[in-house]
């Protein structure tokens, strides 16, 4: 017989957690990436634009107290917590990721697109070969500032967060290496198959959390004794795609709808937007992003994505650069010591 582990949320706390102490006139500031495969060069090169002008080319991750990130989102926020400064992961994906969206000729473009109506379309060990280049055996126990990454597990059909050991009650993650988090979060249905985890099958985190602003506050929220006025954002996008219900899809069908996937994303992001604007107040979410368009970059388009987006990533600098230094960049976040092991 097969072993089927438990539902990883049936051990959730029926309990209001335990909040830890936060100094009252300190921010607690977080950025919160999207998902978007290989868009993310946008919110890597903006980063990146950010370390070169502002910080003298060192590492942005001293300066958020927590970091969410989905899919390809959620790599960059791996990476970080790695040590790496954005300007590397930038690299890694202008430079690398290729060899996992390759792009070849027409007529391969055009079977592997076929494809994916019934099987994955890329090979998801040519991920795995290039993030064990960057991560090793490093676990979620070993990153330098908190982390909530997520992603959704298929065998129970349960959402599911990784979270480094930032709060006592965290105890099931320490040990994951990071490239497997980052395969997990980054498993996009008909891109990449599914990745076994344990007895567990796990599956891109943009199914329910493209964009994880709400599960960054939310995190920030209950684990510690804070003021929602405190919170401050950063919350990075891949590149808005425009949708709307026209005639041809008010009485569609499949065909009609074939992007709704897109839409559903969309909507998803418009929301944890909204309602975190709500708790913090506007003031205090900045919300980056490439404009709308009704022609979007694919997510596996490697050559679009490695033209355009390190341009657009400097528009966006220019534009916004000055207001995050000023907001997130002036003043380092509180030191982050992982809470020791403790039993299991």
């Amino acid at each position: 017989m097969t072993y089927i582990p438990p539902r990883r949320s049936d051990g959730t706390l029926q309990h209001r957690r335990q909040v830890l102490p936060w100094p009252a006139d300190r921010p607690f500031r977080i950025l919160s990436i999207d998902g978007g495969g290989i868009c993310g060069i946008l919110p890597s090169s903006l980063l990146a634009e950010l370390e070169t002008r502002f910080l003298s080319g060192n590492s942005i991750v001293g300066y958020f107290d927590l970091i969410a990130g989905t899919s390809t989102g959620g790599i960059i926020a791996l990476g970080l917590a790695h040590g790496l400064t954005a300007v590397a992961i930038r690299n890694f994906f202008v430079d690398r990721d290729d060899r996992v969206f390759p792009n070849p000729n027409a007529l391969v473009r055009l079977w592997r697109k076929a494809r994916r109506f019934h099987r994955h379309g890329y090979d998801s060990e040519a991920l795995h070969e290039e993030l064990l280049t960057v991560f090793g055996e490093t676990t979620l126990g070993d990153a330098r500032t908190r982390l909530c990454i997520p992603s959704f597990e298929g065998v129970h059909g349960d959402i599911w967060l990784f979270k480094t050991p930032h709060h006592p009650d965290y105890k099931k993650d320490r040990f994951e290496r990071m490239v497997n988090v980052a395969l997990a979060t980054s498993a996009a249905p008909t891109y990449l198959r599914a990745v076994p985890n344990n007895g567990y099958l796990m599956v891109d985190g943009g199914l329910w959390a493209n964009n994880p602003v709400m599960n960054a506050v939310t995190e920030a929220l209950s684990c510690f004794d804070i003021e929602r006025h405190q919170i401050q954002i950063l919350s990075l996008g891949c590149g808005e795609t425009s949708f709307k219900v026209d005639a041809s899809r008010a009485t569609g069908g499949i065909v009609s709808w074939r992007h709704a996937i897109r839409a559903a994303m969309r909507a998803q992001s418009l929301n944890a937007l909204g309602q975190a604007g709500l708790l913090v107040g506007k003031e205090n979410l900045a919300r980056i992003d490439a404009p709308e368009t009704p022609d979007p970059i694919g997510m596996d388009d490697y050559k679009r994505a490695k033209t355009e987006l390190p341009a657009m990533a400097r528009s966006l600098a220019e534009a916004s650069g000055h207001h995050i230094e000023q907001v997130f960049l002036q003043e380092p976040a509180q030191p982050y010591e992982p809470f020791p092991h403790v039993g299991t």
